[in-house]
């Protein structure tokens, strides 16, 4: 009751007396306090849209401009060539009169610079574009470097030479182009060609050229069409039909997981690693508001990338629907939604405008870890529901969440900047076989108990009980680099920014009269409790089968593999095709996982790792060839994967121009056997890199076990793997494996496949 009343900012009574007033002055000035912050925040908006508005030029510029076109007037020259004076003619009346001739003047030209102004800014805006659709360079071998290449980098330079913001570059960056049908038809075949025989192959020709000759060039009219209109012609098609439009459970088919350190814990005290974690998401959340981060770029180079997922980020929920799923997103939210032992928590991590400080959110924690309330009835595995199938849920949602208590507590988890699961298991490297541990890890953070996470949110975050963290990702909103680069600082801000006092708590000062977190109320009939029910028993049998692996690879890395001048990521998944080939006697669609952020609203493009020249070099080394013959095919496969992965991030890929000329196919209610046939291939080996993108926050010199453990998903295909690796350093990669238990291929043993995958 008592924070009730801090809450109410005025109480009155009315008395024979008249109106007795009582004012709450603590709460007044939180409000005011609160609507400063909203201001500055309004005013940070206006301030950074300005400044990107004209980027690359600067708002001062128009200074510069204004003082050159005046200059020039005064020595008795006219640079607008008349323009000034047809200006002067047609200002309105008002001026005319209340100015005279040398003021009227002196508007004229303003307003002739000013337009002068714009007009250099939409230049130089056209021929940054123009330099960034530039992709040449990425298919020059190093030394090997082309004149026009060697003219078009110092421009990149020059006119990105400004300190730019996180959305600086986003109307500067290309849209991604409509390839030829003939090329993508080309390459589909070429890609098909080392798994399919004859026969098969001859088949899926005559599919192709019927294809291209026919219906194909109809669809691509319609593709060129939506791509001159829209932003980018793959993504929101892409992001509906991928994803929202599942039907599917989304936990372990659609989320993917990041870990913690694999060495190192921080603390071991749960509380302060979730007031460190927690502080460290709302400083990155900061940064992004102001876009005080810097603009991703192609590693080594002033390439920029398409920042749009970082918009999404936070304050964004994935919400049911019967037909589609529809992706929510809220202006800042000031608390965070916590789940503890069945409980649900409202946790403020604002008061009066301000952050609160690490340690006040450690000591806020605490008094959930410490509240002994149980759940209310049905509350404990309420978040089964966002676990199972969409329908079921959306059913439930619009029927029982749409008013009252229940829809308030919803909104409270659904508003939230993001959700954290307070664990009372104890996961990481422990006990007497501390990297089998590992297993266990990744699949608590890849599903957990099916019902202690909500799979809803854009990421949740997991503390476990002994200080281990990690979180659980949403795949709709945006792509796991994305995910990784906020993973990425937040851990280096909890270790090395942060920081820990000696005996393990969070650092600062706590203010005592801080409110108790706000416990969720619910009222849960018998009926959605049956619901939740059945969800948890779809999600748990999809749980149980899956089974994941978690490998750090200390052999060799990077460093000694670019001494062999062979790309790691080539090298790496020829070698998962290696393995594949002999634990299956043969070869296998693969999809890798490539950006296409050089283009406005990119996401991913896949590359069929799987070619003639990396099924060549396999055959020839199990069948016993000459290490001369086997350097050299392998020197091709590694070159032939290279020459792939650059031309998907370049949008000349395969998957994604065929997945939307099916689209079109489906909304012209027409039907293609041949784009039936490549959208329904199974990827039975599913691989994807995690880009290591801010080695500066880590000093790995002086802290050599802060070493990140990456992060991985579920299995694709049924009989398939899901392998995601992460680079660390010179000398490791950490593997991801995951597969399910219930294929029945005896080949397939998951315990062959650690062996042979790893």
């Amino acid at each position: 009751m008592a924070e009730a009343h801090q809450a109410v900012a005025f109480q009155f009574t009315i008395t024979p007396e008249g109106i007795d007033l009582q004012l709450s002055y603590q709460a007044l000035n939180q409000i005011y306090l609160s609507g400063v912050r909203s201001w500055k925040k309004r005013v940070s908006r206006v301030r950074n849209s300005l400044i990107k508005g004209v980027y690359p030029a600067s708002p001062s510029s128009w200074l510069f401009v204004a003082i050159g076109i005046l200059a020039t007037m005064y020595m008795q020259s006219d640079p607008s060539m008349g323009l000034i004076t047809k200006i002067q003619q047609h200002l309105p009346l008002s001026l005319h009169m209340s100015l005279s001739t040398q003021g009227q003047t002196m508007v004229s030209a303003l307003v002739f610079s000013t337009l002068l102004w714009l007009s250099l800014i939409l230049a130089l805006r056209f021929c940054l574009k123009l330099l960034l659709s530039y992709h040449q360079w990425m298919f020059e071998k190093h030394g090997r470097i082309s004149n026009t290449t060697k003219v078009w980098v110092p421009l990149v330079r020059l006119l990105s030479s400004r300190k730019p913001l996180l959305y600086s570059y986003q109307s500067s960056l290309p849209h991604l182009p409509v390839p030829a049908i003939q090329d993508t038809v080309s390459r589909y075949l070429e890609s098909v060609r080392p798994l399919l025989t004859d026969l098969e192959f001859k088949r899926m020709t005559d599919l192709a050229n019927e294809f291209e000759s026919n219906l194909g060039n109809r669809l691509q009219r319609y593709l060129k069409l939506k791509a001159l209109w829209a932003t980018n012609y793959v993504s929101d098609w892409w992001e509906e039909y991928v994803y929202l439009r599942s039907r599917g459970p989304i936990m372990v088919n659609s989320n993917y997981y990041g870990m913690d350190f694999l060495y190192v814990t921080p603390t071991s005290v749960q509380a302060a690693r979730a007031g460190n974690t927690i502080t460290a998401l709302l400083l990155y959340r900061r940064k992004v508001n102001r876009e005080e981060l810097k603009p991703s770029r192609v590693p080594g180079t002033v390439i920029p990338l398409c920042a749009a997922q970082c918009e999404r980020m936070f304050n964004t929920t994935r919400t049911p629907g019967v037909e589609t799923d529809v992706l929510q997103h809220w202006l800042d939210s000031e608390f965070v939604a916590v789940y503890h032992r069945g409980r649900y928590f409202r946790l403020w991590v604002y008061r009066a405008g301000r952050l609160l400080s690490p340690r006040e959110i450690e000591y806020q924690i605490q008094r959930i870890l410490d509240d002994p309330s149980p759940a209310l009835p049905g509350e404990e595995k309420l978040g089964a529901l966002t676990a199972g199938d969409r329908i079921p849920w959306a059913q439930m949602r619009k029927q029982y969440f749409s008013s009252g208590v229940n829809k308030r507590s919803l909104d409270a988890i659904e508003r939230a900047a993001f959700f954290v699961t307070l664990d009372d298991e104890e996961q990481g490297m422990r006990g007497d076989d501390p990297e089998g541990n590992l297993d266990s890890y990744a699949k608590s953070l890849l599903h957990g108990k099916c019902y202690d996470r909500w799979f809803d949110k854009s990421f949740s975050v997991v503390i476990y009980k002994n200080g281990k963290s990690g979180l659980n990702a949403e795949h709709s909103w945006a792509d796991a680099p994305t995910v990784a680069h906020l993973w990425e600082y937040t851990l280096a801000t909890d270790a090395f920014q942060l920081g820990y006092t000696e005996d393990g708590h969070c650092k600062g000062e706590v203010e005592p009269s801080l409110p108790q977190p706000q416990r969720l109320v619910w009222n849960i009939p018998a009926e959605v409790q049956a619901q939740v029910s059945s969800s948890l028993a779809v999600a748990q049998a999809l749980a149980d089968d899956v089974d994941c692996h978690v490998f750090p690879f200390r052999e060799f890395g990077k460093g000694r593999i670019k001494k062999c001048r062979i790309s790691p990521d080539a090298f790496i998944q020829i070698s998962l095709q290696l393995a594949y080939y002999r634990d299956r006697s043969g070869f296998c669609l693969t999809y890798e996982a490539s950006m296409t952020r050089l283009f406005r609203e990119g996401r991913t493009e896949t590359v069929r790792s799987c070619s003639n020249e990396s099924c060549a070099f396999i055959k020839a080394l199990e069948s016993g060839e000459t290490e001369e013959e086997c350097r050299r095919l392998f020197q091709l496969a590694s070159e032939k994967h290279q020459n792939l992965y650059r031309m998907a991030m370049t949008g000349a890929g395969i998957d994604r121009h065929l997945f939307c000329l099916y689209v079109v196919s489906k909304y012209l209610g027409v039907e293609s056997p041949f784009l039936k046939e490549v959208l329904s291939e199974p990827w039975r080996l599913s691989t994807s890199q995690t880009p290591v993108q801010q080695m500066n926050l880590f000093d790995l010199k002086n802290h050599p076990d802060f070493i990140s453990l990456g992060g991985g998903f579920g299995p694709v295909a049924d009989d398939g793997y899901g392998v995601s690796y992460i680079i660390v350093g010179e000398d490791m990669v950490n593997f991801h494996v995951s597969s399910k238990y219930s294929c029945n291929d005896s080949a397939f043993s998951y315990q062959r496949s650690k062996t042979k995958l790893l």
